[in-house]
């Protein structure tokens, strides 16, 4: 799984990548060292729950993907079968890159997860 967030955060603009459990542990991160693994995982895992719950009350489940812009950057959460793919990426990133790569990592992280 590391070699998969090697290699997404090699994207332009993507800043860090990490993989958290939807109770906010940290399955496998490679995080610019400006944040703290802990802290976004469980952030992360809170904001998807929540997500997820209004998702379902407006019978529109399962969460796919979540992007968060802010001004100093953005912050892209998505489904990864055992967890959570969380991407920290530069305000200017290429968002439909980013959602690509995040698919294309998603998608390994659960075929390895089924072998």
């Amino acid at each position: 799984m590391y070699q998969i967030l090697e290699e997404l955060n090699k994207t332009t603009g993507v800043t860090g990548s990490l993989i958290v459990g939807e109770d906010g542990i940290i399955i496998a991160a490679d995080l610019d060292t400006r944040f703290h693994e802990e802290t976004v995982g469980a952030i992360a895992a809170s904001i998807t729950s929540t997500v997820e719950k209004s998702l379902k009350k407006l019978k529109s489940s399962p969460l796919k993907q979540v992007t968060i812009e802010a001004e100093k950057g953005k912050i892209f959460m998505a489904d990864a079968g055992i967890g959570i793919i969380v991407v920290t990426a530069e305000p200017t990133v290429n968002i439909g890159l980013v959602r690509l790569e995040i698919k294309n990592a998603a998608q390994r992280i659960k075929a390895k997860e089924s072998l």
